[in-house]
């Protein structure tokens, strides 16, 4: 019970951060910076960063408190000052909670205390780049001893941030194609945003999939191949890999296939319905597929990798 609410914790912890760096740079970066269709004017993108930043500042805290039960080996005894102190003061894993729960509250302070703008989206990414940076000292990275330590470290963090751009824009996405389909402004910034994105997504693939591999090298490596079906960890990791790759086609059908066909029906003038409709399809599947890697990479950060048997 203890270890599945120590991999819930984590889960929410990863969608949090992400979502507050990643959405908040969408709105950067693929929005109009004001007027009709830009982030300052939907009523839902302020909702979305804060409710992140609350999830990540309280998953964060309870992440600390079901960890120290878990080394405690029960919550009476997780729950007591001098455990929870040794957590928070003496393990990496408790100073990194720290600083992302600290980092989440101030986002959310910062989006309560100043207008939506692109100043409160700057923010909120750089607080919800450090939480997602933060996020490496929950994996294997972390751990890693010898040469190859800051190396894994530095691949995690990486691996963390290009996964916050994906993930981030997922849940943007979402509200973008939540607009009445009858709004010509809101057809045309979707269509937009998708552009906006493409070139920025096929760089977060890249980074994702060098680093991946690198920190699989490093954690499994050549000699342990037969792990990835024969060990808990490797068969997760391989359900994580097929999850992956089936997003990546996702990804791919919404840049070659919908995109463009959204572009056609606005070029002419026509209904866009059915295309606003597959896509609304495809981002929920995607968004799905997201969902289960954030939870199989949470699982993956309690079990012990083929390398460290």
């Amino acid at each position: 019970m203890l270890e599945a609410a120590v991999i819930a914790l984590r889960l929410l912890q990863y969608a949090g951060a992400m979502v507050l760096m990643g959405s908040s740079l969408f709105f950067i970066y693929a929005l109009p910076s004001s007027g009709e269709g830009s982030a300052a004017q939907s009523r839902w993108t302020r909702p979305l960063l804060i409710g992140a930043g609350l999830v990540l500042a309280l998953a964060a805290i309870l992440g600390i408190a079901a960890q120290s039960s878990v080394l405690a080996g029960s919550v009476s005894e997780g729950l007591k000052a001098e455990t929870l102190k040794a957590v928070v003061s003496g393990m990496d894993l408790g100073k990194a909670a720290i600083v992302r729960a600290v980092a989440a509250i101030l986002a959310v302070v910062c989006l309560l205390a100043f207008k939506p703008a692109r100043r409160s989206w700057t923010v909120a990414a750089v607080l919800g780049a450090v939480a997602t940076a933060s996020l490496a000292w929950m994996g294997h990275g972390a751990a890693t001893e010898g040469p190859l330590g800051l190396l894994h470290l530095v691949s995690d963090i990486l691996h963390a941030l290009a996964a916050a751009f994906w993930i981030g824009a997922l849940a943007t996405f979402f509200g973008l194609l939540a607009a009445p389909p009858a709004a010509s402004a809101a057809r045309h910034t979707v269509y937009h945003a998708l552009h906006g994105f493409s070139g920025i997504g096929s760089v977060s693939v890249a980074v994702l999939v060098a680093t991946g591999a690198l920190n699989s090298w490093i954690l499994v490596g050549l000699d342990h191949v037969s792990a990835l079906w024969t060990t808990p960890y490797g068969r997760l990791l391989t359900l994580k890999l097929i999850l992956f790759a089936a997003m990546l086609g996702l990804a791919a059908a919404n840049r070659f296939r919908h995109t463009p066909a959204l572009g056609r029906v606005l070029g002419d003038n026509t209904s866009s319905e059915p295309a606003l409709r597959e896509l609304r399809r495809s981002v929920v599947l995607e968004t799905a597929l997201g969902v289960g890697v954030l939870a199989t990479v949470a699982w993956l950060g309690v079990l012990a990798p083929p390398m460290a048997m």
